[in-house]
């Protein structure tokens, strides 16, 4: 485990002590709310070996490198997700070089059990009793079970009229589940539970949101560590990310800034958020310091990055890579999918399409090189939210029981040549 000292902003550098994880940066709050992130001993960043070949694979790999000692870890398995080349994806759009990070194989179905894996480690090394999320998908599922795991009971706030697997899978888990009236009404509830009786949160509880646990976050950067090793220690041109408040795209730009600072990779990749509503592009455009809070013109299907204000963290390192913010709509998202699915076999929510179709409108403005690499974070499993998809698919074709009948119905469907 690394040495940890305290917190940090990411905006302004202030330092606060190792238990002020459930603020902002004061110092930053007139100006641009920010989030806090790890700090760790000077040793750190050093030149170091690169992982040994017979190491233990996942997560816990890196287990040097992150805030928890492995020893105290609570694991499920997550990490060591595969990296597929999509070539059919890839060679429909132009992009030679496509590769999806798919981290619907994490014990949760979605990269949520990275945060949650270090999140609820770090709770249970400090003595929490009790883990609370708010969330109506993926975050609060992996905060269940990994609450689960270390045997420390969790409380979900959700809102009501949120139903579907999600919800059934959080119950599973034994967690809590709370509908609020709202979405806001969460949040204000959560808050209390922070404040009065000191529950351990993994997810955003106030307003404007900057992100969430700084704990949970360093799970992340295992995501850029993975990427490198299976490219032979390369780092790809672009990593495109599907954003909500931006807790992955921090957690990555920290791993590949690592790994610079070691000596196992010489340069680092220009990130790009996919998102629902513009917040983070709109800033891009007028130059400002914080995502505005936009219009929401329509309801999304992806629920997991439907957020109408980005953040900071997101929009800063977004500009330190030289990257980019896309806005993806609902029938981008929904033809990604089917496209992934029918092509290359991966069944991923609407959320993590969102990713490829960014790749899709970059390569349609000629900004990936014929040579470049770009890796897709395919961020959790389509089996999260079966309805929508189902909800676009054809009838589903009947057939006599005889097989001559049979037949003649599939060549009339095209499914067989005639």
């Amino acid at each position: 485990m690394a040495t940890v000292l305290g917190l940090q902003c990411v905006r302004c550098g202030a330092r606060y002590p190792a238990d002020h994880f459930a603020e902002d940066c004061p110092a930053c709050r007139p100006v641009a709310r920010s989030n806090l992130m790890v700090m760790y001993d000077g040793a750190l960043r050093t030149a170091r070996a690169k992982p040994a070949a017979d190491a233990e694979r996942g997560m816990w790999r890196y287990g040097d490198l992150l805030p928890v000692d492995r020893a105290d870890g609570v694991s499920l398995g997550e990490g060591g997700s595969p990296l597929h080349r999509l070539d059919r994806a890839g060679g429909g759009i132009g992009v030679a070089n496509l590769f999806g990070k798919d981290e619907t194989r994490n014990p949760t179905w979605s990269f949520k059990d990275r945060l949650a894996c270090m999140a609820v480690s770090s709770a249970k090394k400090m003595g929490a009793k009790v883990i609370v999320s708010s969330s109506s998908g993926n975050a609060g599922a992996a905060a269940a079970a990994y609450s689960a795991k270390a045997g420390l009971r969790c409380v979900i706030f959700t809102f009501k009229g949120t139903t579907g697997p999600m919800l059934t899978q959080m119950r599973a888990y034994g967690a809590t589940v709370i509908a609020c009236e709202n979405k806001a009404d969460r949040w204000t509830l959560m808050e209390h539970a922070v404040r009065q009786y000191g529950w351990f949160p993994t997810s955003p509880f106030f307003g404007p949101v900057v992100g969430s646990n700084p704990y949970g976050i360093e799970g992340y950067k295992t995501l850029a560590y993975e990427i490198a090793e299976q490219m032979d220690w390369n780092v790809p041109d672009w990593c495109v990310v599907p954003v909500c408040y931006g807790d992955a795209l921090l957690g990555m730009w920290r791993g590949f800034e690592d790994m610079m600072a070691f000596g196992w990779t010489g340069r680092m990749p220009r990130m790009v958020a996919a998102e629902v509503y513009g917040s983070i592009g709109a800033a891009l455009a007028d130059g400002s310091d914080t995502p505005p809070d936009v219009r929401k013109n329509y309801e999304t299907v992806a629920v997991s990055i439907g957020a109408t204000r980005g953040t900071y963290q997101a929009l800063d390192i977004v500009r330190r890579s030289g990257g980019t913010a896309l806005t993806i709509g609902n029938d981008e998202m929904m033809r990604w999918q089917q496209t992934l699915a029918s092509g290359e076999g991966l069944f991923v929510e609407a959320s993590s399409a969102a990713g490829l179709a960014a790749v899709e409108q970059l390569a349609q403005a000629g900004r990936i090189g014929a040579q470049e690499t770009v890796v897709s974070l395919l961020t959790a499993s389509g089996l999260k939210d079966p309805a929508t998809t189902a909800s676009l698919q054809k009838d589903l074709l009947t057939v006599p029981t005889d097989f001559n009948g049979a037949v003649a119905a599939l060549k009339a469907a095209r499914i067989f040549p005639h």
